[in-house]
């Protein structure tokens, strides 16, 4: 491949790039608010669509798998066809899709329409610090990651209130379903303006799809998390135990024929010597891990407020305000402060952070019971949102710092990939360590003890969270001490300034991906 067929236009201009990075974030910004947005809205779905306990699972639990299942084959798309042009087909797709979900007749097309929205989702989100990396050089890029912390921040606040808001208007006796169409009109202008704006890049060698490699891992991927989804509504039968195990028989499929492709012809699907560097590992075990840790709190603490405490959408989401604000403070801080004085220690701080968050509300939980005010919950959730705004920000450069320019769609791939296998693993667990703890027929007889229930099933769940954060804690102690050297002499600088040094065309062609 040529530079030419690698890059179709030049390097944007200082005005031109910050227009291309407000579209991408935009992007990334419908994304992070589709991922929380629905949780708010779970209850009047219930109410509206008569949607069962499994349904609210695949609503939620289904965008993740379908999001996790193609995230690396959309990054692998990105290498071959130019990023530009998946991140417009899957801008286009994810409203298509959402406009679906609006108009979902019952719980069985909104489950369908979800899983289409991530799979588009998945075309999208890989190319979106792909192209940050692209127009942006090195030296700036600790700017964009704490612009891009505090947009990750923004979208865990904007999520739960603007779905409060849209549920609780009613707007047109719509209920839940503008949350929805609401991406419409994001969706549309992000293409326009990205056609025009976006400077386009592909891989710097030709690189060939592998469909035995997507076949492999989205099966395998399947085979994990629909089993854990199903389980307790049907009992936890023989086939969905025997399923989980075979899911490892099939990763393991997966990376015997990524070796060989590697050695066919060097267009493997997942670059397996990315795991060699011992700070990318490290890494994707920490992102894997957070994610469960987000999938489980973010649902059951929806559930817990507006079933369990009764309480309104726009009352929870109003909640969620302090945590939100806390997110987003911590991870401008954690960029452009912190991390480049403490290094990991920062992340680490971050796991511990919200550890602790965590059991302070798992302690007020049982202590007030069904009776708990907004105000005592504030002191928590602003101690857990200081600790993930810690984590978030800073985790991506860490995880990426040492990863070769070469393998770009494949490292956001991955990184992606294992976030939201995470979290679909996490809305999973759900089942297990929320609703397990639920006598579905005793609260039907009795319903009036419908808020203590959930009250213990909350407590439980969030027990199962700080233990998690207790090992990503450990897991951490992997990743460089000093995430951000690389910015400051290592390779990634020096392959800046030879490709700002070789001229416009060969900057894009060999800047790596980034993930989300």
């Amino acid at each position: 491949m040529s530079a030419h067929d690698a890059v179709t236009e030049a390097a944007p201009t200082d005005k031109r790039r910050w227009i291309a990075l407000a579209i991408v974030m935009t992007a990334a910004f419908m994304d992070l608010v589709d991922a929380t947005i629905v949780n708010i809205a779970i209850p009047s779905i219930e109410r509206d669509l008569g949607a069962s306990f499994g349904a609210i699972q695949w609503i939620t639990a289904g965008y993740a798998l379908a999001f996790a299942a193609g995230l690396i084959t959309g990054g692998r798309l990105g290498d071959i066809y130019g990023r530009k042009r998946l991140f417009l087909a899957g801008t286009v797709g994810f409203t298509v899709a959402s406009a679906l979900c609006g108009l979902a007749a019952n719980q069985e097309m909104l489950v369908g329409s979800r899983l289409l929205q991530g799979a588009a989702a998945a075309m999208m989100v890989p190319q979106v610090l792909s192209i940050v990396h692209v127009t942006f050089p090195a030296h700036e890029r600790g700017k964009v990651f704490g612009m891009f912390g505090a947009i990750i921040g923004l979208g865990a606040v904007s999520g739960p209130l603007l779905g409060a808001l849209l549920t609780q208007w009613n707007i047109a006796g719509l209920e839940w379903r503008p949350i929805f169409l609401i991406n419409l009109p994001v969706g549309v202008a992000a293409v326009i303006l990205g056609r025009r704006f976006i400077t386009e890049s592909k891989a710097p060698k030709a690189l060939r799809l592998d469909l035995v490699g997507m076949v492999l891992v989205t099966g395998a991927l399947l085979m994990l998390i629909y089993p854990l989804t199903r389980g307790r509504e049907l009992g936890w039968p023989l086939w969905g135990h025997l399923m989980m195990a075979g899911s490892l028989v099939v990763f393991g499929a997966l990376v015997a024929y990524e070796k060989y492709k590697t050695r066919k012809d060097g267009s493997p699907l997942v670059e397996l010597s990315l795991f060699r560097v011992k700070s990318f590992a490290a890494g994707i075990a920490v992102q894997l891990t957070f994610g469960v840790v987000m999938g489980i709190f973010f649902l059951v603490w929806t559930l817990y407020m507006q079933i369990g405490l009764g309480w309104t959408p726009l009352h929870a989401g109003l909640t969620g305000v302090p945590f939100s604000i806390a997110v987003s403070t911590a991870a401008g801080l954690s960029v452009q402060k912190l991390v480049p004085r403490f290094g990991r220690k920062v992340l680490q701080a971050g796991a511990l952070t919200m550890a602790a968050g965590i059991l302070l509300y798992l302690f007020e939980a049982g202590r007030y019971g069904t009776g708990i005010h907004t105000w005592q919950m504030i002191p928590p959730l602003i101690v857990m949102g200081l600790g993930m705004g810690l984590i978030v920000a800073p985790l991506t450069d860490a995880v990426l710092s040492e990863v070769p320019r070469e393998h770009a769609g494949s490292a956001s791939g991955l990184i992606n990939t294992t976030g939201q296998m995470g979290n679909a693993l996490g809305l999973g667990l759900v089942s297990v360590v929320f609703f397990g703890t639920i006598d579905d027929e005793r609260l039907a007889r009795f319903p009036a003890e419908t808020g203590a229930a959930f009250t213990d099933a909350f407590q439980n769940s969030l027990g199962w969270a700080a233990a998690v954060l207790g090992g990503i804690f450990l897991i951490m102690f992997a990743l460089p001490a000093k995430p951000k050297q690389h910015l400051e002499g290592g390779d990634d600088t020096d392959g800046a300034e030879a490709a700002e040094g070789a001229g416009p065309s060969a900057a894009p062609e060999k800047e790596p991906a980034l993930a989300s």
